[in-house]
């Protein structure tokens, strides 16, 4: 009896939960021409793969069986097929106007999503007029969405999304689709092409008033958000992604009550983010990033938030994280990453006990990290790139079991690295680059490690490398290049290692090269330049390599050994041995298929370049710079050369210029010995070319116009050659792409070609020993990116360039040794110089006072001080830059003192110097000269210049009166400085007020500006000649190979090295002045302390 009752409530309790969720159960109620339909519609469709024709739902559709039983089928208790799912089938066609399907009336819900239709959706829907569901998403359906589909008044649901915008809403638009459908609650369209205003589409959607779900992300959608889309009172789901709404968010979407989510991310969104909208109660996800042009900060965060997902990273959220953060319990995933908050962590994230994923990197979070040992669930945790410090305790981290990725790069974190995180259970990644820490400490427990990689290069370890590091059983990455590290053990029992990565680079490793590495047999990449090994390395015992770098060790290397075939490195791609004492190429690599990179620059490698090394089909990338060869070798025809970068600067080859390979990129065949025409079309093998240098060898004949073709080209350096001709029109046209043009020291001759287009983005325009005459171009004013500009010692006439104070981001000018006269007074331009910082004007025939004003407004937007606490800055232009490598071109000076030169390689930021030295200005010396605080170099002698001294400088041979001011400071010049002032006297001339003035002793031949003035005024050639050698310009690989300045230079004056030696002394504590007398004279000379 109780079985029976027991069994009877069963029975009923199964009846009223099938009854409660609409699941009708039947037995033998399938019609039969509902079967016959769906057996036509079957055997109509095609599949991506036939074998798919059997997939997991058709496959139990047989006719023998009731319809109603088959998978994917559901029906009424009459039984009539009302629900057909047959999404996931593989289906790739036969669903057409004509198809059986749509004689389905009784059809309530269909879906045929995530199939490979590739054709139009079909236009007989309006024979489903019952349907309430319809899902086509991810078809693979083109095309424009069918009219009829607005005729499905009863649908609740609709999802038509696509791929790739393959489908369209065009005609009819979203208006005509959704016009009818007044029950809709669920629409989704994603990647379907609507192209419509904002006014259009939100106006479209007001008349859905039950609308619950509403998806439009990439759309082609434009804005403005309508405030009035907060009167669908009902939306608890609004996904726009990655539409150009590029508006602001209403304040109305604040007053949604029902809001789940709301996805607004890569929308091109401006304004200031509505902060009510954080605090929307039933809220579970906000997705608002990549949206740079969004600004906001948080509110307080209101208690037993539902918030689980907060993505606001890459946009422009700021200020600090508020301690009410901790009141959202249930979030699982923040992410604030590339924003610019700041303040401090705040220690209330320790109080989400949901949080697994947490991403605040790329800010401007200060002070130590918080601990997030009571955030159990954590898996991803990523703090890189802030301004974070301290040490970081163990118990940081204590109890995080399901942490996977740690990633604290680019903080300035110090002290010992906690050995606890070598031990986490479930730890995959560790990242700790580019911080403070010390020491790497060997840890224990290395067999329950999880870890896979390791990366702590830039930091400041020192001693020695753990060997239980390469104990990890699953470690397949090590990255600790950049440090102090000075020794590494040999290897004990790896040879069960799975290590892939191993890069030591640039440290301070010594003894023989580790011999151990070689038992490492999945190691695929070995990187251990710029340390200092020693000893022979075998080549052919490290045979599983795609990448090696041995460079700048005290290494040999035996690369010599025969028997090498395609075998013997099946698999080497990227290959550094600069600096490895090599005197011939490689035999082995002639064989070396695979090889795409290859640096054997820096060693003493002779003779002729073989013809096989331009036959490595995938060798993209050469670097033979800075060795003893002298020939390429021939036939250069039919190459299979696909070079994009070659470099083959500072050797010794001769001949005509070679066949450049046709996808080269960067080419730098500068300072040879190349002695042939540029060939005339020359251009045609550049299409792809951005970077050119053929400086410093002995090419004659004329630029060739073809060079103009080249029109991807943004640095061309022609200097130190015999060129000559006249500079082509077409060249000066190209500077709407040529940042960098360098042609000094040649024979040009002619006019500057006055054909700068007004799109010019010149940076640095180098014109400097040639034979050019004329003025200075007046379309050269468009050039609004110039930031060098040198035509000294040409033979350039006119007045003052006075059109170049359009340019404001001038830093250097240098006009000096040309035929310019008049005064210095621009008076129609009232432009500044704001970024001036060398100006070279000497020998010419300026006249006129020297106009204060308009030293007064060149201001400097740094100071001296103020850089020389920070790190120095180089003048420099970068065309490419990555971890693999850089392109740069830099401006170098050398300074030249009788036989004793120094090179300074970069011209920094901080070198200041006005020289208007022989010249015929007139009158007192400026006071807002006095006034330039990073003023290191003043020359103002060989004019006529009279008054006071209002300060010290070079200023002899003019018409200075009065006593030289006492002290330190100006104990410190010689004679020379004050020379051919007949009113001057006291220290450290030997006349005193009373005193005859000697004859003035001159130290250089009389010249004047003008060859035929017979009567000139003679004046010193002993002043400062700035010779800008703009050619620092280099490819850096990976690990600092920078190729070398070409350097030119010429004589400087006396006084100017008295103040350089003091500048130095300012930044360098161990340099030191000291006198030495010698031929009867004092001077001072430069000493380095110990």
């Amino acid at each position: 009896m109780k079985m029976e009752l027991v069994a009877s409530l069963l029975v009923m309790s199964f009846y009223w939960l099938c009854l409660g969720n609409h699941i009708i159960v039947v037995s033998g109620l399938c019609l039969g021409d509902q079967k016959s339909l769906l057996l036509q519609f079957k055997n109509n469709l095609t599949f991506t793969n036939m074998a798919d024709r059997n997939s997991s739902r058709l496959k139990s559709w047989n006719a023998s069986d009731d319809c109603c039983r088959w998978m994917g089928v559901t029906c009424d208790k009459e039984g009539h097929v009302t629900a057909l799912d047959l999404s996931r089938e593989s289906i790739s066609g036969g669903f057409v106007n004509s198809s059986v399907l749509f004689n389905l009336q009784h059809l309530q819900s269909l879906n045929l999503a995530s199939n490979n239709f590739n054709s139009v959706i079909p236009s007989g829907f309006n024979n489903l007029d019952k349907l309430t569901y319809l899902n086509l998403s991810y078809a693979g359906f083109v095309g424009q969405i069918p009219i009829e589909i607005s005729q499905l008044t009863r649908l609740i649901t609709l999802h038509i999304s696509s791929f790739l915008q393959h489908l369209k809403l065009e005609d009819p638009n979203l208006q005509s689709l959704v016009q009818n459908l007044t029950s809709i609650r669920q629409l989704y369209l994603d990647g379907v092409s609507i192209s419509a205003p904002g006014y259009e589409w939100c106006s479209a959607l007001l008349s859905l008033r039950d609308l619950q779900e509403l998806s439009l992300s990439r759309c082609n959608l434009l804005g403005p958000l309508d405030p009035s889309l907060a009167r669908l009172e009902s939306l608890s789901v609004i996904a726009l992604d990655e539409n150009d709404l590029s508006s602001p968010v209403p304040e109305t979407f604040a007053h949604f009550k029902s809001l789940t989510m709301l996805r607004l991310s890569k929308c091109k969104l401006t304004g200031i983010f509505p902060q009510k909208v954080f605090n929307i109660g039933t809220l579970s996800l906000i997705d608002i990033s990549s949206n740079n042009n969004l600004h906001g900060f948080f509110p307080d965060f209101p208690l037993r938030g539902s918030l689980q997902t907060l993505r606001v990273s890459k946009t422009n959220f700021t200020r600090s994280i508020p301690p009410s953060i901790g009141n959202m319990r249930n979030l699982s995933e923040l992410d604030l990453s590339h924003c610019g908050f700041s303040g401090k962590i705040p220690n209330s994230l320790s109080n989400l006990p949901k949080l697994n994923y947490l991403d605040m990197s790329h800010n401007r979070f200060t002070g130590p990290m918080t601990s997030f040992v009571m955030v159990k669930k954590l898996t991803h945790l990523d703090l890189s790139h802030n301004d974070l410090s301290g040490i970081l305790p163990s118990s940081y981290f204590e109890g995080l079991q399901n942490l996977v990725h740690i990633d604290l790069s680019n903080n300035s974190f110090t002290g010992r690295t906690p050995s606890i995180l070598f031990t986490l259970p479930s730890l995959q990644n560790l990242w700790l680059s580019n911080n403070l820490f010390t020491q790497l400490e060997e840890f224990m427990n290395v067999t329950s490690s999880r870890l896979v990689t390791l990366y702590m290069s830039n930091n400041n370890l020192s001693g020695t490398i753990p060997s239980s590091l390469f104990a990890l059983p699953l470690l397949q990455e090590i990255r600790l290049s950049h440090n102090h590290l000075s020794q590494l053990d040999e290897f004990i029992n790896v040879s069960s290692s799975i290590l892939d990565t191993l890069d030591l680079s640039s440290n301070n490793l010594s003894g023989p090269f580790p011999t151990s590495i070689f038992q490492i047999s999945t190691l695929s990449v070995l990187r251990l330049s710029s340390n200092k090994f020693n000893g022979l390395v075998h080549l052919n015992k490290l045979k599983s390599l795609t990448e090696l770098e041995l460079s700048y060790n005290n290494l040999s290397v035996n690369a010599n050994f025969t028997n090498v075939g395609p075998s013997s490195f099946p698999s080497i791609s990227y290959l550094n041995m600069a600096s490895c004492n090599l005197k011939t190429f490689p035999g082995f690599l002639r064989n070396l298929s695979t090889l795409m990179h290859l640096d054997l620059s820096n060693n003493q490698i002779q003779g002729i370049v073989p013809n096989w090394i331009w036959k490595l089909p995938d060798l993209y990338d050469l670097n033979i710079s800075y060795n003893l060869l002298t020939k390429l070798e021939g036939p250069f025809q039919n190459l299979t050369s696909n070079l994009d970068y070659l470099d083959l600067h500072y050797n010794k080859l001769e001949g005509p210029i070679p066949v450049f390979p046709k996808d080269a990129m960067f080419l730098d065949l500068s300072s040879n010995n190349f002695s042939s025409l540029i060939p005339r079309d020359i251009g045609n093998y550049l299409s792809q070319t951005y970077f050119l240098s053929l400086s410093n060898n002995s090419l004659h004949g004329s630029i060739p116009e073809s060079i103009c073709n080249a029109s991807s080209l943004q640095m061309l350096d022609l200097s130190i050659n015999n060129i000559t001709g006249t500079i082509p029109p077409c060249l000066m046209i190209m500077s709407e792409t040529l940042q960098v043009l360098n042609l000094k020291n040649n024979n040009l001759s002619g006019s500057i070609p006055d054909t700068v287009p007004a799109s010019c983005i010149l940076w640095s325009l180098n014109l400097h020993g040639n034979l050019l005459d004329g003025p200075i171009p007046n379309s050269l004013a468009y050039c609004s990116m110039l930031e060098v500009l040198d035509v000294g010692s040409n033979q350039i006439s006119g007045g003052f360039p006075c059109i170049l104070k359009e340019i404001s981001t001038l830093r250097i000018l240098v006009v000096r040794n040309n035929k310019f006269k008049g005064s210095l007074r621009c008076s129609e331009s009232n432009k500044t110089w704001e970024m001036l910082q060398i100006v070279d004007i000497a020998f010419n025939n300026f006249s006129g006072k020297l106009p204060g004003k308009y030293f007064a407004t060149w201001k400097r937007n740094i100071s001296l001080l103020e850089e020389y606490k920070g790190q120095l800055k180089s003048i420099e232009k970068s065309f490419y830059d990555s971890e693999d490598g850089r392109v740069y071109y830099e401006d170098n000076l050398t300074l030249l003192k009788d036989l004793n030169q120094l090179l300074l390689p970069n011209i920094y930021t901080i070198l200041t110097s006005i020289d208007v030295s022989s010249n015929h200005f007139e009158g007192p010396i400026p006071k807002d000269l006095m006034d330039f605080e990073e003023l290191v170099v003043l020359n103002l002698s060989n004019n006529a210049l009279s008054g006071e001294i209002p300060s010290l400088m070079d200023l002899s041979y003019n018409h200075l009166v009065g006593k030289i001011p006492t002290g330190a400071q100006f104990s410190t010049f010689s004679n020379d400085s004050y020379e051919g002032n007949e009113g001057l006297y006291g220290l450290p001339l030997s006349k005193k007020a009373d005193d005859e003035e000697p004859e003035p002793r001159l130290y250089g031949s009389p010249l004047s500006n003008n060859a035929d003035d017979e009567e000139a005024e003679p004046r010193l050639a002993y002043t400062i000649d700035w010779n800008l050698n703009s050619v620092g310009f280099g490819l850096v690989f990976g690990h600092g190979i920078v190729f070398g300045p070409l350097l030119v230079w010429k004589q400087w004056s006396v006084w100017y090295w008295q103040l350089v030696h003091k500048v130095l002394c300012r930044i360098f504590a161990q340099m030191y002045l000291e006198y030495v007398t010698g031929g009867g004279h004092t001077y001072t000379t430069l000493r380095w302390g110990h």
